[in-house]
Parts: C-alpha cells; sequence; structure tokens
C-alpha cells in the first residue's frame, strides 16, 4: 500500500521494480494485490490485456481499518480490552490513562 500511496497508479510490473534485490516475484505480488484489491483497498483500470491498480482508500483509512481488525481479532471487539492489556502489560500508565481521559472530557 505504501508504494501506491507514495508513487500512484501502476502495473504489477512497475510495483515490482520498486522493491529492493532480490525482489519477489511477480506472482507473489499479483497475488498480493489481488488480495487487497478483494479487500477492497485497491482497484484497476483495463489497458487491453493489462491492469493498472490503484488505492481506493488513505492511508489512515487503511491504518483504521488495520485496527479495527485487530480489535476484533483479538480483543473480542473491546477497544476496553485493549486498553486494559496495555495497562496490565505496562504499555501505558495509569497516569497516561488519566490524561487521554481528561483530553477527551476537555476535547482537545
Amino acid at each position: 500500500m505504501e508504494h501506491y500511496w507514495a508513487h500512484g497508479p501502476m502495473f504489477v510490473r512497475e510495483l515490482q521494480e520498486l522493491y529492493p534485490d532480490p525482489k519477489p516475484s511477480f506472482s507473489t505480488l499479483s497475488t498480493q494485490v489481488r488480495t487487497l484489491q478483494a479487500d477492497g483497498f485497491i482497484d484497476h483500470e483495463a489497458f487491453g490485456s493489462n491492469y493498472r491498480y490503484f488505492a481506493t482508500v488513505s492511508k489512515e483509512e487503511y491504518s483504521a481499518s488495520g485496527l479495527s481488525g485487530l480489535v476484533e481479532e483479538f480483543f473480542s471487539s473491546s477497544y476496553k480490552n485493549v486498553v486494559m492489556t496495555f495497562l496490565k502489560d505496562e504499555k501505558l500508565s495509569v497516569d497516561e490513562l488519566k490524561d487521554i481521559i481528561n483530553q477527551i472530557e476537555t476535547g482537545k
């Protein structure tokens, strides 16, 4: 996705050229592109028998979608469970959580 946001529409062969050596195979990239298309993140336009692909979502939309899927799959669709895990694993302190709550309550 990063390449599509940075470089705009491109064919799979052009995408392949953006990778350092050893480059991923054309078929591997083609499969990944088709998966992203099936998920609605990219689309294509036909040029004869070739397809040029382009992003259909912004980086922000893509990130939000990924976060939602993560919360759904690993935290039983509960953002509260996410916060509790961060607190339990000491990735987030109680003071930081209080600061977040304060910012929410004051509209910042």
